[in-house]
């Protein structure tokens, strides 16, 4: 990707979220809750509206579940505004693009989503920046892959000062990786339970063994077995679902690290990184016609 071709594609999105925040009304503020009454109580009425939150995968056999979760966050907190979701495009490599009839499972209208995809790590940083400065938006998801070093402190601590200015919920998710140092005001780790069937033994709702393990607020690490509602767009806590252990790879990372040592899966998704697709980061609106058999076949609407 050429440097003049980077930095037309950042200037279209600034001017794209420029548009967007002179059509917008003022900003949301305080919190945002996860509609489950033990589980806002324990936080003090949910999470920060305007702050930086992480969301881990332990693995990626869990990243659909994170994702799920990030998904029902930024529905509450997003309201009737759009959702800006920056991707990394290894990711649709190795996972799948985004699926819009999974998204209308779980309540959000894929044409609500601008999708942002892009190239490398770089490139995720400054297009979740730009957006967690836009208040127009109503949540932004920042998907980068694999471990990655420019995604240290000091590029946590501009998204999440983005965040506070602005009042727009950022979400970083992430899979398959040890956590490091970060400005985020929490951070949570999702993995996936079965679902409990519902009459005639239809499908039921989406559920999550959800761990807090970090809060700025002084909020104590503590797990939570919790399902989302799409119609009622909240989570519950549910206390009755099958056992499973919680995050056992979490504790092989926490041997490994002891001892120094990091798998080769790690060092597999570290080199990922190095070794990203070519494509340039395109702001691509949600009200704009996919065009048929355009320049770019992977720019295009989720819906």
């Amino acid at each position: 990707m050429q440097p003049r071709n980077h930095a037309s594609a950042l200037a279209d999105l600034r001017r794209h979220l420029a548009e967007a925040a002179l059509r917008a009304g003022p900003a949301a503020v305080g919190q945002v809750s996860f509609g489950a009454a033990g589980f806002d109580a324990a936080l003090g009425g949910g999470i920060a509206r305007a702050a930086l939150h992480e969301v881990y995968a332990p693995g990626t056999a869990d990243l659909v579940a994170a994702t799920g979760f990030a998904v029902g966050l930024a529905i509450r907190a997003a309201g009737e505004r759009p959702i800006l979701w920056v991707r990394q495009d290894v990711v649709d490599a190795e996972t799948g693009r985004l699926h819009p009839p999974g998204l209308i499972e779980l309540g959000l209208d894929p044409g609500r989503i601008l999708l942002v995809r892009v190239r490398d790590t770089e490139g995720v940083l400054r297009a979740g920046a730009e957006a967690a400065r836009c208040p127009a938006l109503g949540a932004v998801l920042i998907e980068p892959w694999g471990e990655a070093r420019r995604l240290d402190l000091t590029a946590s601590r501009r998204l999440s000062l983005a965040a506070e200015g602005s009042g727009t919920t950022t979400l970083m998710l992430r899979a398959g990786v040890s956590p490091p140092p970060s400005a985020a005001r929490t951070r949570w780790q999702v993995a996936a339970l079965p679902s409990r069937a519902q009459e005639a033994n239809a499908p039921g709702d989406p559920a999550f063994v959800v761990r807090l393990l970090r809060h700025r607020g002084g909020v104590s690490e503590r797990e939570w077995r919790v399902e989302w509602s799409r119609d009622r767009q909240s989570f519950q806590e549910r206390h009755s679902f099958p056992e499973r252990q919680s995050f056992p790879e979490n504790e092989f990372r926490e041997q490994q690290a002891a001892t120094g040592h990091r798998s080769s899966a790690d060092q597999d998704r570290a080199s990922l990184d190095a070794a990203s697709l070519s494509r340039n980061v395109v702001p691509f609106p949600a009200d704009r016609p996919a065009a048929a058999g355009g320049e770019d076949p992977d720019i295009r609407r989720t819906g």
